[in-house]
């Protein structure tokens, strides 16, 4: 899409880096720079004002990627395209199948009412749970490293769904202050929600994690 659509060597292109490689990878494969911008803290997609800070003179497009079943806010992008006469792609995810939404949602709304010690996902704007994201509070990634390792042990597969942001990558290596990025990275747990789980399943979840959540406290 790119390619067809002009970009290429000596263009910039406006990317998350809060996410996996392969955008970052297009966008050189095109012949073009990646430039990082920062993420919205509560949507983990970019934030559309860090976006517009990171245009510069050679800024040819953006590329949005909805994180997690929570859309990007394209209506915003699309009006920092608009100002800036920028090209807004959009890359979506393996997306949920339709009838396993609903059942991701009501597992969503057991763990969000249930869950003690982290803080769950906000579940605005249509998210299909593709997974569902908590923020272990504490001293980051030491924390959530062993909040994870202690669910484990429970019996409860939890994963970190972005170990290293693409900006700390060595092969995309830059010196950009991302500080939503790096707190996300260092503070997000992906907790099960899938539609084959059981309510005995949901409350071992629960009760691994409330366990724990309750001995972790901020950072001061």
């Amino acid at each position: 899409m790119l390619r067809a659509a002009g970009v290429g060597l000596g263009d910039e292109v406006v990317v998350p880096a809060f996410g996996n490689v392969e955008v970052a990878e297009a966008v050189a494969m095109a012949g073009a720079l990646p430039v990082f911008a920062d993420i919205d803290p509560v949507t983990y997609c970019l934030d559309p004002a860090a976006v517009e800070v990171a245009v510069t003179s050679r800024t040819a497009a953006v590329v949005a990627v909805h994180r997690f079943g929570r859309p990007a806010d394209i209506a915003r992008l699309h009006e920092v395209g608009r100002r800036h006469e920028l090209l807004v792609l959009q890359q979506g995810e393996s997306e949920v199948p339709y009838d396993e939404v609903a059942q991701r949602r009501e597992r969503a709304a057991y763990l969000d009412a249930k869950l003690r010690g982290v803080r769950t996902p906000d579940g605005g704007d249509g998210h299909t749970y593709q997974q569902y994201v908590v923020r272990v509070p504490g001293n980051g990634r030491p924390d959530r490293d062993a909040f994870a390792r202690a669910v484990r042990a429970r019996g409860v597969e939890v994963r970190v769904p972005v170990k290293t942001p693409v900006h700390r990558l060595p092969e995309f290596r830059r010196c950009v202050s991302l500080p939503e990025t790096e707190r996300a990275a260092d503070e997000t747990l992906a907790l099960p929600v899938d539609a084959a789980l059981t309510k005995r399943d949901m409350q071992r979840i629960v009760g691994a994690c409330n366990a724990l959540g309750g001995l972790l406290q901020p950072a001061f």
